[in-house]
């Protein structure tokens, strides 16, 4: 019965803020095709400096010279909580909303950039890099990224509601409305947590495995 009365939340949520969601993932998938567009607007000597730190990368990927999984692990979560920690605080600011879109909008031309530019230098070899390297952990990072998004950009507008409401309606309090916010950073954290747990003890192992099948 619980279960059911969860899914239910969920999809009442989603629904309800179908429109929000529809955008942000818009502006998402924009900023993936931009920084796919800036991969092919780089010269050829951009490209090879980078593709040269890149191949010393995988070569340090190969020979397992990267740091200790743990150390990796912490940074991965200090990096994704200060993005995702940035935007939640920015949602309670409420004129941060602009910044808000803007960090979502770079977040997506970041992986575009990356997969984009794996597979630009490297063809299908790229492909399986970047299904090894980038994929995994982000099947759990860009959904954290677009629910944080959603969160704030929904929590901005309400709180904005309820200041030019003369008579604010008891069941969607500014509390309320805070402890709702507070319970979505909760959900991204665990969320970020087991993203980054994959991105430090099974990618590396991973990439290795692709890396010594294309060298090979």
């Amino acid at each position: 019965m619980r279960r059911h009365s969860v899914k239910g939340r969920i999809m009442e949520h989603v629904r309800e803020h179908s429109s929000i969601y529809l955008f942000v993932f818009v502006l998402f998938l924009m900023g993936v095709i931009f920084g796919a567009v800036v991969v092919n607007s780089m010269n050829l000597s951009q490209k090879e400096d980078l593709y040269f730190y890149l191949s010393r990368f995988f070569g340090q990927v190969s020979e397992g010279k990267l740091a200790g999984f743990h150390e990796m692990f912490q940074q991965s979560v200090f990096h994704n909580l200060k993005f995702l920690g940035l935007m939640w605080v920015l949602g309670i600011s409420i004129i941060g909303l602009p910044i808000i879109l803007i960090m979502l909008f770079l977040k997506g031309i970041v992986v575009g950039f990356t997969v984009g530019f794996l597979v630009n230098q490297l063809g299908w070899k790229g492909f399986l890099l970047s299904f090894v390297s980038v994929l995994p952990q982000n099947v759990l990072l860009i959904p954290a990224f677009l629910i944080m998004s959603c969160a704030a950009v929904s929590f901005t507008l309400k709180i904005v509601k309820q200041l030019m409401m003369k008579k604010p309606h008891l069941n969607d309090s500014p509390f309320t409305l805070f402890a709702r916010y507070a319970g979505v950073l909760a959900v991204i954290t665990v969320m970020t947590l087991a993203a980054s747990s994959f991105e430090a003890y099974a990618s590396p192992f991973l990439m290795k495995s692709i890396i010594a099948i294309i060298n090979g």
